[in-house]
């Protein structure tokens, strides 16, 4: 079923994508897991901005921090191969916490407010996992070495989330 759900995504951005190729030496599958990567790491950079400034468990805050300092340059290197990241709200990828999520992570406070950020995080790890999968088997090194890094980083945090919910 999960397969299903990546292959109808991939399918639906695909036809939303320019047919120039900005960049050849990526491929349209690499670009097409740039497209959705990019934003699915935006909001993980901004649920981890509200966990820096609503947190006070110092793991969750080091926790706000490794993924924000991982995940930044991450986007920045998919930006360099030609992508910008899709604009497509109507494509949901795996993980993204809807607006009503991020609107009651935002109000909640305390230990609330950690649990939520928490599951939802695991939640958009295991999405972004999912989409790393596209390219895991790329003809380009840089996607595919990428893409294995996301998978490694990303497991080992949803480890340590689910370490800290258990606590």
């Amino acid at each position: 079923m999960k397969r299903l759900f990546a292959l109808v995504i991939v399918l639906l951005l695909a036809a939303c994508t320019s047919s120039s190729d900005s960049n050849s030496e990526f491929s349209a599958n690499d670009q097409m897991f740039a497209q959705m990567m990019i934003p699915h790491h935006e909001q993980a950079i901004e649920m981890s901005n509200l966990a820096l400034a609503i947190s006070k468990d110092s793991e969750v805050l080091q926790l706000a921090e490794q993924i924000k300092s991982a995940q930044g340059p991450e986007i920045e290197q998919m930006k360099s191969w030609g992508a910008s990241g899709s604009d497509h709200a109507g494509h949901a990828m795996g993980g993204m916490l809807s607006d009503s999520e991020m609107e009651e992570l935002t109000k909640a406070t305390g230990s609330d407010f950690d649990r939520l950020f928490l599951e939802g995080m695991i939640k958009h790890h295991e999405g972004a996992i999912e989409m790393a999968q596209m390219v895991l088997d790329s003809d380009n090194a840089e996607a595919a070495k990428l893409g294995k890094e996301i998978v490694r980083t990303q497991q080992a945090e949803i480890n340590q989330m689910q370490d800290l919910l258990n606590r």
